[in-house]
């Protein structure tokens, strides 16, 4: 498993001691909320509310949250309304691609804050297009003990192993469907969600600079404005668990 997937297992796990304090669960419910709004409160016939929701479940948010989450943004909710979703582009130390999703009512303050971030943290944000194009968007799966062939049958169509962890990937259409095969074979999801994984990396071999990258994806992700950051580093297992303890 490389070192952009570690990190992911990482995150979900930090992400869900810091569902504890609210932030995440705040995050998670905008998400939800806008992508009714767009397209419809109901999952079957909207992909981005499914996804949305199936992240929020990788998460435990409680089932009525979530729910209330879709009636907010089926009706007439303003804070819906208000919210768009922008792209920031731009490198790390090293040159490693960096890119990050936002929801926003102030996209002015968001830019400012973003800028701000890379270049506080050894990067710079870069134009629009000048990374996205090493990226894809997939849905993926964190399944923790054996995986059967139920991941496949539910449309996955790759698997990486580290230890007893496993990350399904699969076609973002394909994410709910995974999900619930896994689950009918009574295995656990750790997590389930869609993200736009590298399509190549970069090595970053020195504890310094992994240190500096780590400490730019978490200043970002830590910002209330932004759904999800995705770099394409691959820094070496044991530094990268030296960095992010």
């Amino acid at each position: 498993m490389s070192g952009h997937s570690k990190w992911s297992t990482i995150k979900h796990k930090k992400g869900a001691a810091d569902a504890k304090r609210g932030q995440l669960f705040t995050k998670l419910s905008k998400a939800i909320i806008v992508a009714a709004k767009e397209g419809g409160p109901d999952p079957a016939g909207n992909l981005s509310l499914q996804n949305a929701i199936e992240k929020a479940k990788s998460y435990s948010m409680p089932k009525d949250t979530i729910e209330r989450a879709i009636a907010r943004g089926a009706g007439t909710d303003a804070d819906a309304a208000a919210y768009e979703t922008i792209v920031y582009e731009g490198y790390g130390p090293e040159g490693v691609a960096v890119l990050v999703e936002a929801l926003t009512d102030n996209r002015n303050r968001t830019a400012s804050d973003v800028r701000h971030l890379f270049t506080k943290h050894g990067g710079n944000l870069g134009t629009t297009g000048a990374v996205a194009w090493l990226f894809e968007r997939r849905g993926i799966v964190l399944v923790e003990g054996e995986l059967t062939l139920a991941a496949a049958e539910g449309g996955a169509d790759d698997v990486e192993r580290d230890g007893s962890v496993f990350q399904v990937s699969a076609p973002p259409e394909a994410l709910a469907a995974v999900r619930e095969a896994i689950e009918a074979a009574g295995i656990d999801v750790q997590s389930a969600e869609l993200t736009m994984v590298p399509k190549t990396t970069v090595a970053v071999a020195e504890e310094s600079s992994a240190k500096k990258l780590i400490r730019l994806i978490e200043a970002l992700e830590d910002n209330d404005d932004v759904q999800d950051v995705s770099a394409n580093f691959d820094i070496p297992e044991q530094v990268l668990e030296a960095v992010a303890s």
